[in-house]
């Protein structure tokens, strides 16, 4: 949630008066002007860091949070300690000015974290522990904080109890506050380990993933999980090899972290496409070893889903026939964990290529070829252009993805024994290339001998 308000200082205008009726006699002398540098040194004073935002401010509205917790505890409010309107859009400016670096700074300095904590711990007003978890991950936007927060071990174990709360805004603030102090060398380490020690974590996100039609909260949540998986090798193969806990009250309707995946990547192929890299990346990560690979291809498992749907975002959504050779740039993202998907579960699943699929391999390293000529034809000796040649060497994504079309052609190649069947099955989809292949008929057939 963004709030484009800005808690700034007030000051006071002139008081002084302004009557136009002077009196004919001084009965004293006249009083001093106001003292302008008095003013603004106070100003100052109050003044956060270098910003305009007030201490006395903050100070008075984190008073008011303290207020309204202790009046609910004593039991001198409503027990659903429902915030007043004033008080959550003072809060919500804390939010916001959570994102100024000194405003981070000196909420940490006046132990700001600790009392939010306080608060999400006694909270039952969902909107509340969203505000105080969103000024948390805004504060841990900035290292020295992230830092501090990170080695607060009941906030950690706080925040990884909330991903099996029930309200979505929560959940998200959430999972942007872990995915943020994750994103920190420093102290990614001290978050998996306590991922790696709370299984329940898993049987959380599952339920997020399989459940959930939020499309932001899904997209974070697959953010996280690829994380977790590109992070940690043993969390994944745990997480794939564990039962659901007998704690867990989803244990009866919770599935595996395979299926989960596929479900929330399935819900955001139409509301989200781009949001799909994450999701189609921890699905590859998993082919990465045998657990996962088991997870995929039991007797069971999800994998004939999962071949079906990356087929179909390959050759329905993808490097289309009428896009410009361009594409590849936009969609390698997409492309490079998707066919890395594709070829891993081809060879554990034995799946039939349709010819879609097999005109989609052929159409992407055709257009790699076109877009290489694009890009160097013409002034290729100048040193602008040697310059584009390198960035082009550069770029790992499109070699990956190139060097993975290729290689899972190449087997899906072996396997056509009959030339004439590959052609036919090009015909129905790309006659200008089983045109091509019939021109290199010799060459096909020795590569296939």
């Amino acid at each position: 949630m963004e709030h484009n308000d800005k808690c700034c200082q007030e000051v006071d205008g002139d008081s002084c008066g302004s009557s136009t009726a002077a009196s004919p006699e001084m009965d004293r002398n006249p009083s001093p002007p106001p003292e302008e540098d008095e003013t603004e040194a106070g100003e100052e004073a109050d003044a956060i860091g270098e910003t305009v935002y007030s201490k006395h401010w903050l100070f008075s509205t984190l008073t008011r949070l303290i207020q309204m917790v202790t009046d609910q505890e004593s039991g001198q409010s409503d027990s659903s300690m429902e915030l007043t309107d004033d008080l959550e859009e003072d809060l919500c400016k804390v939010w916001d000015m959570a994102m100024d670096k000194d405003v981070a700074v000196f909420l940490q300095e006046f132990k700001a974290p600790d009392i939010l904590l306080g608060v999400i711990a006694k909270s039952r007003s969902p909107r509340l522990t969203e505000i105080c978890v969103g000024i948390l991950g805004n504060m841990a936007c900035f290292h020295d904080t992230c830092v501090f927060l990170s080695q607060n071990s009941d906030l950690g174990a706080v925040l990884l109890l909330l991903l099996g709360d029930n309200d979505p805004p929560t959940l998200l603030e959430t999972c942007r506050l872990l995915l943020t102090c994750m994103s920190q060398p420093d102290v990614a380490p001290l978050w998996l380990e306590r991922i790696r020690q709370q299984p329940a974590v898993c049987g959380s996100l599952c339920f997020i993933m399989s459940s959930s039609t939020n499309v932001d909260l899904l997209v974070k949540v697959g953010e996280l999980v690829d994380k977790l998986f590109d992070e940690d090798e043993e969390i994944m193969k745990s997480w794939v090899s564990t039962p659901p806990s007998e704690s867990d009250p989803n244990k009866d309707i919770q599935q595996d972290i395979a299926s989960s995946l596929l479900e929330a990547a399935t819900q955001l192929r139409s509301e989200s496409p781009e949001a799909l890299e994450v999701y189609l990346h921890s699905l590859q990560l998993l082919t990465t070893v045998e657990e996962g690979m088991q997870a995929l291809v039991s007797d069971g498992a999800c994998g004939r889903a999962v071949w079906t749907f990356v087929c179909r975002i390959v050759c329905e959504d993808l490097c289309q026939a009428d896009d410009p050779p361009l594409i590849l740039q936009e969609q390698k993202a997409l492309l490079a964990p998707a066919l890395a998907l594709l070829s891993a579960l081809h060879s554990s699943l034995q799946m039939d290529i349709s010819a879609e699929l097999l005109g989609s391999l052929i159409r992407i390293l055709q257009f790699n070829a076109e877009y290489l000529q694009s890009r160097t034809a013409g002034n290729s000796e100048s040193e602008e252009r040697q310059k584009e040649e390198e960035k082009l060497v550069e770029d790992v994504q499109l070699k990956a993805l190139v060097e993975t079309t290729a290689e899972f052609l190449s087997v899906v190649l072996m396997e056509l024994t009959k030339v004439q069947h590959l052609v036919g099955l090009l015909s129905e989809v790309e006659p200008k290339l089983a045109d091509i292949i019939k021109k290199d008929f010799s060459i096909s057939s020795n590569v296939s001998s």
